[in-house]
């Protein structure tokens, strides 16, 4: 593969990869390992082994001529196909993954870890067998993943001595829970109608974030914006917020320590308000809540439940200024959260 095409198919992993993704849509296999497969990643520790070496031919035999190795669209590969660049590499597709089978579930916020990365007496989140409970007349949309029965079972976490969310972010802006404190500006709470019925929530700050104290407010925050205003929401009606109250350096993706020791937070501000849904946006906020590895284009297009509360998860909208392919399902997961929303809102009878 020449270099071109090498450093057109890492920039195009890194950028999956910094949007949380763990797996590549159409071929199911990992990006570390396509990364590895292809020598996208320098570390020799990175690449799979190689093959053994074949047997000398036998005597009087002349050696097979060497296969000439496949040809690459380089092309292609430079217009960032990755497809197109597999394909001329000649890496087979891996039968995509069943969910949840073979995937240590993430922490469940505030679920202290055991050393095997798995959260001990954890709920595992699972669609329930009974899902027409869970089901909201009027709303034609599969149930997800369900995580707890009502928000009572929230109650008793490490946060409960804070009784606003005015009390959170005065607490949020003195943690010392992990590192990411010394290297943020300021602490980025989160923002917006205390008694919101539609709880936005993402990943963590970025850098205008960051320089302001806001969640939100960059150039993602400003497409966000348009979002909610095309279900008829402007910002003050909801509350936007993130998993992590700090920056990561150089908005690298959060660590399993940061979201354990931030995660208590998010728990907090959804105790108090109460909303009517949650809109998850990017793979870790959804992952977070929903206690799953799942990536979002499996995640999405369902309702799942959040002790008892509506979650429709869909894409970062920073993802949406990458790729507007995208914004087709997004539109489609807003309408849905949309929806359910209206549906709570009407009077009984």
């Amino acid at each position: 593969m020449s270099r071109e095409a090498r450093e057109a198919l890492r920039r195009y992993l890194e950028q999956r990869k910094e949007l949380g993704e763990s797996e590549l849509v159409l071929d199911g296999m990992s990006v570390d390992e396509v990364m590895s497969v292809l020598g996208a990643r320098g570390a020799a520790a990175d690449r799979p082994a190689p093959p053994p070496a074949p047997a000398p031919a036998p005597p009087h035999t002349p050696p097979a001529a060497a296969p000439e190795p496949p040809a690459i669209d380089e092309a292609a590969a430079a217009a960032g196909d990755w497809r197109a660049t597999l394909r001329a590499a000649d890496v087979p597709p891996r039968a995509a993954e069943q969910p949840n089978e073979g995937m240590a579930p993430s922490p469940a916020p505030g679920a202290a870890a055991t050393p095997t990365g798995v959260p001990e007496a954890a709920p595992t989140p699972v669609a329930r067998p009974d899902a027409s409970r869970w089901r909201i007349d009027g709303v034609d949309a599969p149930t997800g993943i369900v995580v707890g029965e009502s928000m009572a079972g929230l109650f008793g976490g490490p946060m409960d001595h804070l009784a606003t969310l005015d009390d959170i972010a005065q607490t949020v802006a003195g943690c010392t829970r992990c590192p990411l404190y010394r290297t943020a500006k300021n602490p980025v709470p989160g923002q917006g109608n205390p008694n919101a019925d539609l709880v936005v929530v993402g990943e963590a700050p970025g850098g205008d974030e960051d320089a302001s104290g806001l969640a939100f407010v960059g150039a993602a925050g400003q497409l966000l914006t348009k979002i909610l205003a095309a279900i008829s929401l402007s910002r003050e009606d909801v509350f936007i917020c993130n998993v992590l109250k700090h920056r990561p350096p150089g908005n690298r993706n959060p660590e399993e320590n940061e979201v354990e020791a931030c995660s208590p937070y998010l728990v907090r501000q959804l105790e108090l308000i109460r909303p009517k849904v949650i809109l998850t946006v990017g793979n870790f906020a959804a992952q977070t809540l929903l206690g799953t590895k799942l990536g979002i284009t499996k995640l999405r297009g369902q309702v799942h439940r959040y002790h008892g509360i509506p979650l429709v998860a869909t894409y970062h909208p920073a993802a949406l200024l990458r790729n507007e392919a995208w914004k087709r399902p997004t539109w489609e997961d807003v309408k849905l959260a949309r929806r359910i929303l209206d549906r709570a809102q009407q009077p009984p009878g």
